[in-house]
């Protein structure tokens, strides 16, 4: 930033590339960026030891910059270098070149994983593209400004070496930062086409950092948001996730609904959040997941993704229901509309698919009181998961809060307690399937505060 303003003092312009980028970054020392040494990984230092000792660049990069940069502790260290990827793997033990879009190498420290790229040129007008633009394949490499042009905000785009505690920064991202920006580096319509996958990862940083959205980056979203469907449903799903699990999930898919990006992502999820009901039950579980990212504990995305279209789900079974079908097999079916709706967007991983659908497969069985049914259910693997999930429709009052409390008093319970719970004949919720037609305006007796139960779910 010095260098900067005598620059301008002088009427000296800082140097440009053909395209007009700048080649000169903004250099900041320890005392004007503030970053805690502390806060970097070990693994993330002895990578650019490594890389720097062998007579490459080699910066932390990324979100990982913008983390530290806000003081607070990344999860995920990235590597950028000038080193190829072949020349990376060769200093490495357990390093694995990997990608096809655009190489990258994966260093392995025991559990640790470590993302190295080698810095990007621009992109060839001849790299393989779809026919709305977005690149397919593109392992152009390049100098050190030409990959922060390539990278996608300004936030995401500056490099710190650990061995001189510098920052630098191409794009005037430390402003951004402090003024709670996210602004596109470039053009945004044209890096949307690129990769309409930033547009949901625009929203997904700009609720969890709480920053506003750069209104010239912010207004083609609405208008592009459908080259969404051209993107392949795992790298999606992917996103998503990651949105979920932000710790900001509420205020993200919020947000996904005021940019126009949340049809057929998660269909009728706008519906959804628009039906008091439907509303409550979905904040109750994002703010229970939410919680728990913040306290560092781990999720289940079943249990995530079983909460967000269990409104779906419980709309179908009751249609068939009053078509005829039969309790359970009506949830199966719904069950397999719901997921066969969703593959087509988001490709759900098969695990995942398969926790959603014992959680939801267990819920009938929650109103079976009786005889040796609650001692099958006990047995069950995902009971923990399918009792949280029970409580949550309890605490949203789509069903009696009794039956929540009862489940409640049965899993603490010895033998003899439990014997005398099953004769006490519990009530049975009126409507079809579980479904509550009264309004839910119960207390309880000792029932479980709404969140606790998550943890052994997630």
């Amino acid at each position: 930033m010095i260098k900067k303003f005598i620059r301008k003092i002088l009427g000296v312009k800082n140097k440009s590339d053909a395209a007009g980028n700048n080649m000169e970054p903004d250099v900041l020392g320890s005392k004007q960026h503030g970053i805690d040494p502390g806060l970097l990984s070990n693994n993330a230092i002895r990578v650019t030891q490594t890389l720097q000792e062998a007579g490459f660049k080699a910066y932390v990069v990324g979100g990982a910059v913008r983390d530290l940069l806000l003081g607070v502790k990344p999860k995920d260290f990235d590597i950028a270098t000038d080193a190829t990827p072949e020349q990376v793997k060769r200093l490495f033990r357990r390093a694995f070149i990997i990608g096809k879009r655009f190489q990258i190498v994966h260093v392995m420290f025991g559990q640790d994983l470590l993302e190295v790229t080698t810095f990007r040129g621009p992109a060839a007008v001849e790299s393989p593209k779809d026919e709305h633009g977005r690149v397919l394949r593109d392992n152009t490499f390049g100098a050190h400004h030409e990959d922060a042009v390539r990278r996608d905000f300004t936030i995401n785009a500056m490099y710190y070496d650990p061995a001189t505690q510098t920052v630098l920064d191409f794009h005037g991202g430390i402003a951004d930062i402090r003024k709670k920006t996210l602004r596109i580096i470039g053009v945004p319509e044209a890096r949307f086409r690129e990769d309409p996958v930033r547009m949901l990862r625009v929203v997904r940083f700009a609720a969890r950092l709480q920053f506003s959205i750069d209104p010239a980056t912010a207004a083609p979203i609405a208008v592009m948001a459908s080259l969404i469907d051209n993107v392949p449903s795992a790298r999606v799903f992917d996103e998503m996730l990651k949105l979920l699990l932000s710790g900001q999930a509420l205020a993200c898919l919020r947000r996904l609904r005021s940019e126009g990006l949340h049809h057929g992502l998660l269909p009728l999820l706008d519906v959804v959040l628009e039906q008091p009901m439907g509303e409550k039950f979905v904040t109750l579980a994002l703010a229970a997941t939410d919680e728990r990212v913040r306290l560092g504990k781990p999720v289940s995305p079943g249990f995530l993704f079983a909460s967000l279209l269990w409104h779906q789900v419980l709309e179908k079974w009751t249609a068939y229901q009053a078509a005829g079908e039969n309790t359970i097999p009506a949830l199966h079916l719904a069950a397999d509309d719901v997921l066969d709706t969703q593959s087509d967007k988001l490709a759900i991983q098969r695990k995942i698919g398969s926790d959603m659908r014992d959680i939801w497969a267990m819920q009938p069985r929650f109103e079976r009181r009786s005889g040796k049914t609650p001692y099958k259910l006990l047995e069950h693997p995902r009971l923990r998961a399918a009792y949280d999930f029970l409580l949550l429709r309890c605490a949203s009052g789509e069903i009696d809060a009794e039956i929540g409390e009862w489940w409640t008093s049965f899993m603490a319970a010895d033998g003899n307690e439990r014997e005398l719970l099953l004769a006490a004949k519990p009530r049975t919720a009126a409507a079809a399937g579980g479904v509550k037609k009264r309004s839910a305006s119960r207390g309880g007796r000792g029932r479980k505060k709404v969140g606790e139960g998550i943890e052994s779910a997630q």
